[in-house]
């Protein structure tokens, strides 16, 4: 499906940032060392490649990759791009300044190993931030995963990243205006947590 979705020529949900990114990028450790997950084609790890980040994007598609540094190279600016499964991806321990996960849906047992993963992986002071649809986002079908089990809940966050301090923590709907895949009313779960 992703690499038949990102093998378009446009850029399946645009080439502008997360608004949630965007707007809390100022939370984040300035110039530090940031690891996006399931970056997709490209749009949020360009960013924070612009604002100064030093800026590591995996995803799992070819694909999308290839987009990843087209995007990168339109703007001037560096990403490594690392096309990995996020079942085998080594992030690491004790290596990143801050991790973003924008609508990074997988599996749940899955997703607690990345989320226990990516705890490990933030140094003493780094950051997640991290906006995800919620089962509510079903009613809406603005995009997202089709099954609530994909979805993710603030309760289903704050136990999986444990060890974290959850700063900004919320369950809301909003507008979301991503591309083609998502664009209207959206139900989101959104966090910045750092750990201690």
């Amino acid at each position: 499906m992703w690499e038949e979705r990102y093998g378009a020529d446009e850029y399946a949900y645009g080439k502008t940032a997360n608004d949630f990114l965007q707007q809390m990028v100022s939370k984040l450790p300035v110039g530090g060392k940031v690891l996006c997950l399931a970056e997709g084609e490209g749009r949020n790890s360009v960013f924070l490649a612009e604002q100064g980040f030093l800026v590591t994007g995996v995803d799992s598609s070819q694909a999308g990759i290839a987009k990843v540094n087209r995007l990168a190279k339109e703007r001037g600016v560096e990403v490594e791009a690392i096309v990995a499964d996020l079942a085998e991806f080594d992030i690491g321990q004790g290596k990143w300044d801050a991790v973003v996960s924008v609508f990074c849906h997988l599996p749940p047992p899955l997703r607690k190993q990345v989320h226990e993963r990516v705890v490990a992986g933030l140094k003493p002071g780094g950051v997640l931030l991290l906006e995800a649809y919620t089962p509510d986002q079903l009613k809406y079908k603005t995009g997202g995963p089709p099954v609530a089990e994909m979805t993710m809940t603030l309760a289903a966050l704050e136990n999986e990243f444990q060890g974290l301090v959850f700063d900004t923590a919320e369950e809301k709907v909003r507008e979301v205006v991503e591309g083609l895949y998502h664009t209207g009313t959206a139900a989101v779960v959104q966090v910045i947590a750092h750990k201690p």
